[in-house]
């Protein structure tokens, strides 16, 4: 039998079909159960009423008591209002109303008193409230809302237009409160409420839109996120569980030829944490079961050494590996290196992209099928249907948040059983975040940089001072050294004033003209062989700069360049800025990142170019971008696979109850692996109701249950 919670938002009393459809496309409501779970953003002390004579301009919405002195229509046609003389003891302000003018002059009366709540503004020399909400006192003191914390919705003006007020969202939530007093069941399991002292979930539900007061406001915000962020685990850590009992692994024991060949031939030790890290993915190729781990490391910090050793570790194991990368820029740098360090040891390897001649793709796919080609690496084309790896031991996808779901997943199914699979990033992620982004994998983390690399130094530079920076980088390119120009746009926008890249080219060759100076470009709308072309002439030395897009963000490897210049800096977050400075720095020249921003910036771009100024430490910039913008906007996150329109926690905030919601989910499993009980059975019902951004479930366990 449906739940009410399931039942469709237009048979709310007061909503009805028109509104129903202003709610499913502006705020995604379509059942009780998503308004129910639509909470207010903050509140409003209405315990408060101020004087009229207290009133400033531009202060917050506040709440005045007066009694009506005068109604009157000022204008004509669409430039009619409604103006209102509000009087208390102290003074008097009007109220002005653009639209509904017949519902308030209705329900309006001249020397009757009234409570108003709204927002001053000014209107040349005088303050008055546009639109405010308007009760009469009876009304007011009566209403069940009249509690002294009212909670504010989002809200769009497509919904305000069509009468959808913050005042009538209460009441609407007020209404399904109503309906469903006494259906709701609790959700957790009895010793998890306990243990963590949570309130009953009607409690809360009540209290998050109608707090009784403060504290009652704080159990209900503390117990919602708390399940929230519960059930995201408990499915995370229960996929973890299934494959950690149910899938097997292919055995990899033998450390063999190729491995210790590659590994001798090394021209410079391997660090601590990468050693650390090659042992702990050895561990999992020798445990049986199947492999599914994360590798975290900064720029620089040595992540596609590991990942060839451990495609190595396969190969001397009789087995095939696939190194997948989401751009051509980034697969042909991997081959190359990959190449170099296998010259000698016998391993094959091959690239595979779009750009793969069809005589050199059938090439490919017999070597794959027949065994004789070791390692291949590629683009998107590895994943294309005709591509078959039988004996594929390893997959390796680097820079694995720039794949969905579905691609990544396309590549275990390459062959006749489970690979071991290992995921790569250079964007560092706070450890909340990647609980939660990645709680069903095992993650081992880069943190110690190859010895001999040298901090880049960053500066923050205005448009007064260009002809200095053009000087610098005519000296470090006589020093024999290359720099990067990297701008946010290809073509001039309209709406934005940020240097583009085309007419910045055109700056860049008329400071640096030929024959003297050689300069390239590189960009997303390029042909792929003309993108290649002058990536090429730039990485063999033979172009001193490089002007490009954020297209080289990633995977750019060019140890001659000494200088990077990231032309309106402040268009860029956090995250991009420091991967960019991250394609410097890789030689052992000391080297620069220039950031070029206008004067006029926002308060937050101020403060992200600040912290690339004071840090290059990656984690720690990844967890002040967190806090500045939020876990759903840090690059990459939507395409994780988990759902990031968390209603109530904030993983920048909550990383306290994270911890012990992730510690709650943990317990059950521990005693329940399989979920069998009727107690977790009802955990497994209430996962399948939980919806992802995209309309998913989360996680289907009905086939174990």
């Amino acid at each position: 039998m449906k739940h009410i919670l399931d039942t469709d938002i237009k048979f709310l009393t007061g909503v009805g079909e028109v509104r129903a459809g202003l709610l499913n496309k502006e705020l995604g409501i379509y059942t009780f159960r998503d308004m129910i779970h639509t909470y207010p953003f903050r509140y409003i002390d209405r315990s408060k009423i101020y004087n009229i004579s207290e009133i400033v301009p531009g202060t917050a919405y506040i709440q005045i008591r007066g009694t009506v002195t005068g109604i009157s229509m000022a204008g004509t046609g669409r430039s009619q209002r409604l103006s209102i003389i509000l009087k208390d003891s102290t003074g008097s302000i009007e109220l002005v109303f653009f639209k509904g003018i017949k519902w308030v002059k209705d329900k309006i009366s001249q020397g009757k008193e009234y409570f108003v709540f709204g927002k001053p503004t000014q209107f040349r020399d005088t303050v008055n409230m546009v639109h405010p909400e308007i009760d009469s006192v009876d009304q007011r003191l009566a209403t069940p809302l009249s509690k002294s914390l009212t909670g504010v919705y989002s809200s769009t003006d497509k919904l305000r237009n069509g009468g959808i007020t913050n005042k009538l969202f209460s009441k609407l939530q007020s209404s399904l409160l109503e309906k469903i007093n006494g259906k709701i069941e609790e959700t957790l399991p009895a010793q998890i409420i306990r243990k963590y002292n949570l309130c009953p979930l009607p409690f809360a539900l009540k209290n998050i839109h109608f707090p009784d007061d403060t504290a009652s406001l704080e159990a209900a915000r503390f117990r919602l996120k708390f399940e929230e962020l519960f059930f995201l685990q408990l499915s995370l850590l229960k996929q973890k569980c299934i494959r950690g009992r149910l899938s097997s692994g292919i055995l990899l024991p033998k450390v063999g030829k190729a491995f210790n060949a590659c590994y001798n031939a090394l021209p410079f030790p391997l660090t601590g944490a990468q050693k650390r890290v090659i042992k702990e993915i050895r561990e999992d190729m020798i445990s049986g079961h199947q492999m599914n781990r994360l590798l975290q490391g900064d720029v620089g910090s040595g992540k596609t050494m590991v990942a060839l050793l451990s495609a190595l570790l396969a190969v001397d194991n009789g087995y095939q590996a696939c190194i997948m990368a989401p751009t051509e820029v980034l697969a042909l740098q991997h081959f190359k290196n990959i190449s170099r360090n296998l010259e000698g040891t016998g391993v094959s390897v091959a690239l595979l992209t779009g750009s793969s001649r069809k005589k050199e793709r059938d090439a490919i796919d017999a070597a794959l099928s027949d065994g004789s080609l070791n390692i291949i690496v590629g683009t998107h084309a590895l994943i294309e249907e005709r591509v078959r790896i039988p004996k594929l031991g390893l997959v390796i996808i680097d820079e694995q948040h720039r794949f969905g779901v579905e691609q990544r997943a396309r590549l275990r199914y390459k062959s006749d059983f489970a690979p071991h699979i290992l995921v790569m990033t250079a964007t560092p992620i706070p450890r909340t975040l990647a609980m939660t982004l990645y709680g069903d994998l095992d993650v081992s983390i880069i943190d110690e940089m190859p010895p001999g690399r040298k901090p880049v130094m960053t500066m923050h530079v205005t448009e007064s001072k260009r002809d200095s920076l053009y000087a610098f980088i005519k000296k470090e390119i006589a020093m024999g050294h290359q720099a990067f120009i990297v701008y946010p746009l290809i073509k001039e926008s309209e709406t934005m004033d940020y240097k583009n890249l085309e007419e910045g080219f055109q700056q860049i060759i008329n400071e640096f003209p030929a024959p003297k100076y050689s300069v390239a470009v590189v960009h997303g709308q390029q042909k792929n062989q003309d993108k290649a072309y002058d990536m090429d002439l730039f990485a063999s030395g033979k172009a001193d700069i490089l002007v490009a897009t954020s297209v080289i963000e990633v995977g750019v490897d060019v140890p001659n360049a000494s200088v990077m210049v990231i032309e309106s800096a402040e268009r860029f977050g956090l995250s991009q800025l420091h991967q960019l400075r991250g394609r410097v720095g890789r030689g052992a020249e000391k080297s620069y990142c220039i950031l070029m921003t206008g004067y006029k910036m926002s308060k937050e771009s101020r403060r992200r170019i600040e912290l690339m100024c004071a840090t290059t430490d990656g984690f720690e910039l990844a967890e002040e971008d967190m806090k500045m913008r939020g876990p759903g906007d840090i690059d990459g996150t939507r395409q994780s696979g988990i759902a990031f329109d968390l209603k109530i926690s904030n993983l920048s905030k909550d990383n306290l109850i994270l911890n012990m919601a992730r510690d709650a989910a943990a317990s059950i499993l521990e005693l329940d692996p399989l979920m069998e009980s009727p107690e977790t059975k009802r955990l497994i019902e209430h996962l399948n109701t939980l919806r992802l951004n995209n309309g998913e479930i989360i996680s289907d366990y009905s086939e174990i249950s």
